[in-house]
């Protein structure tokens, strides 16, 4: 109820606000993925339910629920409108057909509507496909009156989810030491020498998460070694390990929908020593991460801390024989992603990336190194708060110790 008061003192138009809710989407036949709500959906309404649409009308505010028929109540269930109004704060639930009455009377008589912009339906950057809820509502509204002027209000949304609230920080902060937990159970040494595949020590993470009250993994874990470690989203976890490799984690655990993501890099030998130069690419690494930290505060701009990080890794990597000149296109060879990104709702939240940091603002601080030729990536990644005066590691408390 809060965040919706928030959002109209910070919209300041008088056009109805209507936001759609995630629709399940197909895995294969009539099965669908599990589902996953439209997060600021989600952080105006608490309700978990899909294809729910929310109206905020000249301080009058209802819910519109999907009809079922009998076959899909029977298997799916009904939707109880008294849970909804209990999670929401929201009194008014409609139907379809009364809500839609109700929604399109005002419409036809309305220039504007504000909504939530929808995604393209192909991410070509992504290579992915996106939730055509927000789509399948704006077709309708403009079906409505097809003179409305629709008003985006992602960027609204994005600065209201980018300063963390309390009860935000705390779910935050319940997915990192679960996080904690999970890789420091993987990786003690009477266990970790054990495992043959990566994915076992996956099936022990997502085991430790759910017995640690998360709801699971935030995204897709990466838990892979050696040179397989060289490809950023090496989501396949089928590669068998071998004592003198490295491995790397990047896994969060979601709580409440709140994400954490962390990244370690370890050895997997309980009894040899990493290399020579697996500890030196480490110790560089955790050099750069070092100096990144140094930097994160309120009044930063990310752009010009990543071009200072970004310089600073071209150091190291030089320093490392990897590279002769310090210019973006080498060192993006050894570094090709950002240095930092907003966590939140989202893994990869939204946030202001013009706008300077602000105390609230939780991001990580995820430097790396990754040299296929030589089977070696190392990846850093803590979770951050900006505070008034600097900042602060949430994720402290897990060693950064190759071994």
């Amino acid at each position: 109820m809060g965040n919706r008061e928030r959002l109209r003192q910070l919209f300041t138009g008088t056009a109805p606000i209507v936001i759609a809710a995630n629709g399940l989407l197909q895995r294969n036949g009539d099965s669908s993925y599990k589902f996953r709500q439209d997060s600021s959906f989600w952080y105006l309404t608490g309700i978990e339910e899909p294809d729910v649409i929310l109206v905020i009308d000249k301080g009058k505010e209802y819910l519109i629920v999907p009809s079922r028929d009998a076959v899909r109540e029977a298997f799916d269930g009904s939707v109880d409108s008294g849970v909804l109004t209990r999670i929401s704060g929201i009194e008014t639930v409609l139907d379809d057909k009364a809500g839609w009455r109700t929604l399109g009377s005002r419409l036809r008589r309305a220039k504007h509507v504000a909504t939530l912009g929808a995604a393209p339906a192909y991410s070509e950057h992504h290579g992915i496909y996106t939730n055509p809820a927000r789509e399948n509502l704006q077709r309708r509204l403009k079906a409505e009156n097809d003179s409305l002027e629709l008003l985006d209000l992602r960027d609204h949304l994005a600065r209201m989810r980018s300063i963390k609230q309390p009860a935000e920080l705390i779910a935050i902060q319940q997915a990192i030491d679960i996080t904690i937990d999970g890789i420091k159970y993987a990786t003690a040494k009477s266990r970790l020498s054990k495992y043959e595949f990566e994915y076992e020590i996956e099936a022990d993470v997502a085991r430790q998460f759910k017995r640690s009250g998360a709801s699971g993994h935030a995204f897709e874990p990466i838990i892979v070694a050696g040179k397989r470690a060289c490809t950023l989203h090496n989501l396949a976890m089928d590669g068998q390990l071998s004592a003198d490799e490295l491995l790397l984690f990047d896994i969060g655990a979601e709580v409440s929908n709140y994400a954490a993501d962390i990244s370690r890099t370890v050895a997997i030998s309980a009894n040899n020593q990493p290399s020579s130069r697996q500890q030196t690419i480490h110790a560089a690494v955790c050099d750069v991460q070092d100096f990144a930290l140094g930097l994160l505060k309120p009044g930063v701009m990310l752009a010009d801390y990543e071009k200072q990080v970004m310089e600073y890794m071209g150091e190291k990597l030089r320093e490392l024989a990897l590279i002769r000149t310090i210019s973006s296109e080498e060192v993006r060879r050894f570094y090709p992603h950002a240095t930092s990104h907003f966590l939140g709702l989202d893994t990869h939240d939204v946030g202001e990336y013009r706008q300077p940091l602000a105390a609230g603002m939780v991001l990580t601080c995820e430097p790396g190194i990754y040299v296929p030729e030589e089977s070696i990536g190392v990846r850093i990644e803590d979770d951050i708060l900006i505070t008034e005066t600097g900042n602060e590691v949430l994720s402290a408390r897990l060693s950064r110790a190759l071994a």
